[in-house]
C-alpha cells in the first residue's frame, strides 16, 4: 500500500527540464501565442499575477496598519520579502506541486476560497475595521484589521504570505498547465510583480476596481477548471485503491 500511495503522489509530475529545456518551452510557447489557447493562458496568467500581487501587498499593509511608524515599515518590508521568496520556493517546486495526486483538485477549491474573499472586499468595503498604512495604497478599505502588536503582525503576514503565494503559483499553473513556457514566465513575472510592484499595482487596482473584477472572474474560470481537472486526475486513483 506505502509503495502504491508513493506512485500516486509522483504520478504525471510534469517536468520543467533544465536551463535549456525552459528556453526551449518559452521560445515553443510565444511562437505560437497568436493561438487562441495560448493567447487566453498568457493573459490569464497576467491578469492573476496583477490582481493577486496587488491583493497581497493591501493585506500586509492593512495588518501593519495599528502599529508604531517604524514596526509598521518592518512588518511590511518583512511582507513584502517572505512573498517574495514564498513566490521562489514554489515557483521552483511548481513540477513537483503539480505531480502530488489531489493537488490540482486542493488548489482548485482553494482558489474558490480565495475568489469568494476578494468578491467580499470588493463588493462591500468596511473602512473603519482598519486605519491602513501610508506606505500602502488602497489598504484602509480592505476590512481587514490592524494587528494589535508587532509579533501579532509579523505572524498574520507570514500566514497570509504562505497563502497567498501558494495561491499566486497554483493559480498561474492551473492556467497554464498546458503551456509550460507560459507558465514558466508567469512564475517568474509573479515574483518580479511582488518584489518591484506590488504596492503600485495596489494603487491602480483601488483606483479602478474593474480590473479587481476581471481578475475575479479570471481566477473563478481558473478554479473551477483545476476542480474539474482535479477530480478527473484523482478519480481513477481513488477507484484503483478501493479496488472498484
Amino acid at each position: 500500500m506505502n509503495f502504491d500511495l508513493l506512485q500516486l503522489v509522483s504520478a504525471g509530475a510534469p517536468a520543467l527540464g533544465g536551463l535549456g529545456d525552459i528556453w526551449g518551452h518559452i521560445v515553443a510557447d510565444f511562437s505560437k501565442i497568436t493561438q487562441p489557447a495560448a493567447f487566453a493562458a498568457f493573459v490569464q496568467v497576467l491578469l492573476i499575477d496583477l490582481v493577486l500581487a496587488g491583493d497581497n501587498a493591501i493585506v500586509v499593509g492593512a495588518l501593519a496598519a495599528g502599529l508604531p511608524a517604524e514596526q509598521r515599515r518592518r512588518v511590511i518590508i518583512i511582507g513584502v520579502v517572505a512573498a517574495l521568496v514564498l513566490r521562489i520556493i514554489f515557483a521552483l517546486t511548481v513540477s513537483w506541486l503539480l505531480g502530488i495526486v489531489g493537488l490540482v483538485l486542493a488548489g482548485g477549491l482553494l482558489l474558490l476560497w480565495v475568489a469568494w474573499r476578494m468578491y467580499r472586499d470588493l463588493h462591500a468595503h468596511s473602512p473603519a475595521e482598519s486605519p491602513g498604512s501610508p506606505e500602502i495604497a488602497g489598504d484602509e478599505e480592505s476590512g481587514i484589521p490592524a494587528a494589535k502588536s508587532f509579533a501579532a503582525a509579523a505572524w498574520s503576514v507570514a500566514i497570509a504570505d504562505v497563502s497567498m503565494s501558494l495561491d499566486n503559483v497554483l493559480a498561474v499553473a492551473g492556467a497554464a498547465r498546458e503551456h509550460p513556457g507560459i507558465l514558466i514566465v508567469g512564475l517568474i513575472f509573479a515574483v518580479a510583480l511582488m518584489g518591484i510592484a506590488a504596492n503600485i499595482i495596489a494603487k491602480y487596482i483601488e483606483r479602478y476596481r474593474w480590473i479587481a473584477w476581471v481578475g475575479l472572474a479570471v481566477i473563478v474560470y481558473v478554479a473551477l477548471k483545476m476542480i474539474w481537472e482535479g477530480y478527473h486526475e484523482v478519480q481513477p486513483h481513488i477507484l484503483t485503491l478501493t479496488g472498484f
